[in-house]
């Protein structure tokens, strides 16, 4: 799929860090993307595009995900869920803990929505997908329906997307 150019000028913006923030893993700083008012607009429209009407509610992930979610609520017109790492929030209604690579870590959300509530959730990258799995199960957990799931970046080869089982998954830009 080629991007337009208004995503591709937006991807250029994406720096690339090596070994951070530690050896052997490349990060990607979307600071600069973020600082750029027309690329975060074509990204967040392309977060969104895909389930234009189809939700409720956006579930921002801590912690670059929260930035991105909000510009994708307030672009949509819809309501704002964090997803915290777990002792974050003072009154947290349900907890998913998962593996990562080098322990275990948990989520957290509030119950301030209807059940069935439709949820798109939203992060900045989906890498080995331990954290959005979670989160899925969190809204779920919370009687929330998970209406897709939509990445700014998606790294291939780390079974990111076989892990988060989303269908509907959509990323805006690979690697």
């Amino acid at each position: 799929m080629s991007l337009s150019p208004e995503l591709a000028r937006a991807e250029a913006l994406i720096r690339e860090i090596a070994n951070y923030p530690s050896p052997g893993v490349l990060f990607r700083d979307i600071t600069p993307l973020l600082g750029d008012a027309a690329a975060l607009r074509a990204t967040v429209d392309a977060l969104i595009e895909p389930f234009s009407g189809a939700f409720d509610v956006v579930a921002g992930l801590e912690a670059r995900g929260f930035l991105l979610a909000s510009a994708a609520a307030y672009a949509s017109g819809t309501a704002l869920m964090p997803v915290r790492k777990a002792g974050k929030l003072p009154r947290p209604a349900a907890s998913v803990g998962y593996q990562l690579e080098y322990g275990t870590a948990e989520v957290e959300a509030h119950d301030d929505f209807a059940p069935g509530t439709r949820v798109l959730l939203i992060d900045d990258v989906l890498a080995t997908g331990g954290t959005l799995a979670a989160a899925h199960e969190l809204i779920e957990r919370l009687g929330y329906v998970a209406a897709g799931t939509s990445v700014l970046f998606e790294i291939d080869g780390l079974g990111g997307r076989e892990t988060v089982g989303d269908a509907a998954l959509h990323t805006v830009f690979r690697s």
